[in-house]
């Protein structure tokens, strides 16, 4: 279990982390989201005991991770996967972390075939390719068979095999009743991995609730529809108090009225449907609407560009 007390961090005048609570639980899967800037690296750093809090405490397992005997089987963190000498092979840097542990070599063998490095695992990390280094990266935080997992960007540079495996992986130790707590930019890979989310922006909590009730809690009723009659079936829908707007590829986007509902008045229109389809809320939905007054780098507005096929394209 990992416990944040009005945890704050300053760096000179910027306030990265500004009066944080909250506990991340043994047993699920915790996604931790923010835009860039928000505060989650500095977070995760002071949870491992890499930067020290300005004001307030944060403990792990019921401890400051600098005052566990044995933190490598206490908590196993990936922050930094690229923290490696690039002249020692990825067994050498596992049995050097090990041996100052008393862990022995039968369990680097063990995290080395766990996370699919059997066949480099004699290779220097200098010459790993991004993914094979988040993947050692991995075998080090599961190298102590810890309690606690901290996973920052655990599924950066993996390819889709790799991506499905640390989901696998991530459910398969909270299942164990271990505390599982990881970050990504990814929100469908989080939406299909964590059960509870901590939202932070700007140094800030923004929500810290299952992800479902976050879901709920950002839904609205939206329907896409699709008619030759888009400006009958419009007016009649207004009446009704829908919010109606016209999508890029002709279709309407209905909000406040069900399915059903938009069904129903169409028929009483005389208006032909060709498509009522009604549209959930996404993970990335939800982020975004919470977020959004606390994304500290914005890019300029690019417009869309209609895809073109191979056929169509000039040469």
């Amino acid at each position: 279990m990992i416990e944040a007390r009005d945890l704050s961090k300053r760096y000179g005048d910027k306030l990265a982390v500004d009066d944080v609570s909250f506990t991340v639980r043994p047993g699920v899967v915790t996604g931790f989201l923010g835009p860039n800037g928000a505060g989650k690296s500095t977070t995760m750093r002071m949870i491992m005991g890499l930067d020290r809090p300005t004001a307030g405490t944060v403990t792990v397992n019921g401890r400051p991770y600098a005052q566990h005997r044995a933190p490598l089987a206490e908590v196993g963190a990936l922050l930094e996967a690229k923290a490696v000498h690039p002249g020692r092979t990825a067994r050498q840097h596992l049995q050097t972390l090990a041996a100052t542990h008393g862990i022995p070599d039968t369990r680097v063998d063990e995290v080395i075939d766990l996370t699919g490095l059997t066949a480099v695992a004699r290779k220097r990390v200098g010459g790993f390719s991004l993914g094979m280094g988040q993947r050692l990266g991995i075998a080090v935080a599961l190298l102590g068979d810890p309690r606690t997992l901290i996973l920052d960007e655990p599924v950066n540079g993996l390819d889709p095999e790799g991506v499905l495996w640390v989901r696998n992986l991530a459910r398969y130790l909270a299942e164990q009743g271990r505390t599982v707590f990881l970050s990504s930019h990814l929100m469908s890979e989080v939406a299909l991995t964590a059960d509870h989310v901590i939202v932070i922006g700007k140094g800030r909590i923004l929500a810290d609730t299952p992800v479902q009730e976050l879901l709920d809690g950002a839904s609205r009723r939206r329907v896409r529809v699709r008619t030759p009659q888009g400006t009958d079936l419009t007016e009649a829908l207004r009446r009704e108090g829908a919010e109606v707007q016209v999508s890029d590829d002709g279709a309407l986007d209905v909000a406040g009225l069900d399915a059903p509902r938009v069904g129903e008045l169409a028929a009483r229109a005389a208006v032909v449907l060709h498509e009522l389809t009604p549209v959930s809320s996404t993970l990335e939905d939800a982020y975004m609407a919470l977020t959004a007054e606390s994304v500290e780098y914005h890019a300029e507005d690019v417009p869309a560009v209609p895809a073109t096929t191979s056929q169509g394209a000039e040469r």
